[in-house]
This record gives C-alpha cells, structure tokens and sequence, in this order.
C-alpha cells in the first residue's frame, strides 16, 4: 500500500518538507479509541501514542490527534508506535462537546465531502440539515445529502421531501437511495472519487453502516434495528473509524450523532443562511438582531415570504447557540488565566517564604 491510496498528495508532502519532519514516517490517524490510535503507514497499521511533549504542549482536545489527520511518527517492530507531530489540517470538522464547557469536539480532519445521511421514515428533519450544512460550512467541507430508506414511504412522499429541502437548500447535492434495494447507489458511487476521503453524518439509525457496507462490498460493521420501544435507533458504530473503500474512494464511518452543537461557525451561518445575511445588510442598524427592531430587513424579508419562516428560526436559534459558546470560551479562557496568575503568585510567595 502507498500513502497515496489513504490520500497522500503533493500539498501533504510539501507540509512534510517545511516542517522538517524527513527522520519520521508518515501515516494517517484511522481510529481513535480513548487517546490510543491506529495509525496506517506504507508498513502497515500500527498502535500509537503521542509524545508526552506533544501532551503537554496541547491547549485543549482540539491539539490532540484526530481520525484523518496525517502524523509524524517513529515505528517499532512490535507494531507500536509514536506520534511526534500532527501536519497541519485543511480541514476539521467539529461540534460543542455535549456536557463540557466550552470546549469543541473533532469529528473528524481532512475531509473533501460530507454525506449527511437522513431516513425519510423517521429521522427527517429539515432544520437538522441546515445544522449540519453550518458544520460543513464553517469547516470548509463540501456537503452532499443523502436521504435513505426510500423504499418505506411512496414516490409522492419522496417528492414532497425533496422539495421541502431544494425550498431552503440551494446547490447542495441531493441523492435518494434505498440500503436493502440498493437504488440511488449508481450516483452515490460516482460521486466518490479515489484518494478522496468523505466522512458520513446523521444520527443513529439513519443507514449509515448499512451504506458503508454495501459500497465496500464487506460487512465491516455491524448493523441494527431501530428499537421498537423509542423509535430511535441504536448506537450500532461505536468510534469514528477511516476506511478504504474497493473503488479507492476513503470513507469514515461516524457514531449517530443526538446532539449537533454549533461552536465558533459565524462564517458557517453566514454561508448557509446566506439569504438571511443578505436582507440583512439593508437592516436600519448594522447592530440588528432580526428579532424585533424597527426597520429589520429580514423580519420585513420572512413577512413578505422571501425567507421562509422555519429557517428564519432555525439560524436565530443557531446563532444564539453559536454566541452563547463564543461567550462561553471566553469564560473558560479567562479562568484558566486567573488560575495561572493565582499558581504564579503562590510560587512567587514560596520562594520569597524561603529567603
């Protein structure tokens, strides 16, 4: 196997070379489980840790490795290894980490497509897609939609869905497929191109391992039901995992995702709900809410039908999800500087104690 086949390129090889990293081998992060990682070289899969200067050096879970990301490394023969350095991201898309303050959560780093998997039975959601588009959005990751389990509801219910989304979603690619009749899977295999690496998102239940599956040919993971009890599905993918798939194409299969946090993503909002910015630089004041001020662009904008109402919604809700974790870091931020302050001066006052 060569670097190439995971997607090695040039740009890669040219980040190797001004970071001085010629002593080291190079491999990409395939699995992640509780900071141990597989990392996959041209010599194979190898465990691996980081260095402890690289522990150390980490601000937050953002400077730890990632699945996708490409690692200096030093290999030894009993198929262990260790991380010295992580090469620099084009890519990373995150999520607010559920129940941490403040903090941000890597799903996965050098992404070219996402595939954001919705059933038409039970999981569709409008507003949900919009979420996800402002993660792809803000991590520079183009978005493909795809809608699955066609094969539950009529060709009159598949229309009214695909609709629903082309009212609020422009340019962003559409496929319908069916996992145990396999439609739609012509045009999903030809938008995976080799050295390409695509990662899938969507909640649990949604088709997502029966997909990865199918277009590998293998039974890689494994698959489950949706509980009778809840209607939910089951948390079948347990870890983010990168695999390669027969036509060369690179896939990560992603756990099923309850909570979709947005974090620092202005420009991400800005880019999905570019209609609304838009109306929104003809506002009376440039400090404008769009909730309730006189001379709104926008409000006038939702009330004349040229937005639609639910999504007006949605990014008023995003984005007082998005400030709320801006105002959060910087919280955090100013904690951890008085917690520094406060260990300086305790240091200082020991030594002063000794003299």
């Amino acid at each position: 196997m060569k670097l190439e086949d995971i997607g090695y390129n040039d740009k890669l090889e040219e980040l190797r070379i001004e970071n001085n990293l010629h002593d080291f081998e190079i491999g990409r992060v395939i699995s992640e489980h509780k900071e141990r990682y597989i990392v996959k070289t041209e010599a194979g899969d190898f465990e691996a840790e980081i260095t402890g200067n690289l522990r150390f050096s980490a601000k937050s879970r953002v400077d730890f490795p990632a699945v996708g990301d490409w690692v200096a490394l030093t290999t030894y023969d009993s198929d262990f290894s260790i991380i010295h350095k992580i090469l620099p991201r084009f890519s990373t898309i995150s999520r607010q980490a559920v129940g941490q303050f403040g903090e941000i959560q890597i799903i996965a780093t050098n992404i070219d497509y996402a595939l954001l998997v919705q059933a038409v039975d039970r999981d569709f959601n409008v507003n949900r897609l919009e979420r996800y588009l402002t993660i792809c959005n803000s991590s520079k990751v183009s978005p493909i939609i795809v809608l699955s389990k066609i094969d539950l509801i009529d060709e009159h219910r598949t229309f009214e869905i695909l609709e629903s989304i082309k009212a609020r979603i422009k340019n962003v690619p559409i496929i319908a497929i069916s996992n145990e009749l396999q439609d739609g899977y012509d045009k999903i295999k030809t938008i995976i191109e080799k050295g390409k690496t695509y990662c899938m998102l969507g909640s649990s239940g949604v088709g997502k391992s029966t997909l990865l599956n199918n277009l590998s040919g293998k039974s890689l993971m494994r698959t489950d039901t949706i509980s009778q009890s809840t209607n939910k599905g089951r948390h079948v993918t347990s870890h983010r995992e990168l695999i390669i798939l027969e036509n060369g194409g690179i896939l990560v299969d992603n756990p099923g995702m309850r909570e979709v946090g947005i974090s620092d993503s202005a420009s991400g909002l800005e880019i999905t709900f570019d209609m609304i910015i838009r109306h929104s630089k003809n506002c009376k004041f440039k400090d404008c809410t769009h909730t309730n001020e006189k001379g709104c662009s926008v409000i006038e904008a939702v009330e004349k039908g040229e937005i639609d109402g639910a999504s007006y919604e949605n990014y008023l809700k995003m984005e007082r999800e998005r400030a709320h974790f801006e105002s959060s870091v910087v919280e955090r931020r100013k904690k951890d500087k008085d917690f520094g302050k406060m260990i300086k001066n305790y240091k200082k006052d020991i030594k002063k104690n000794k003299y």
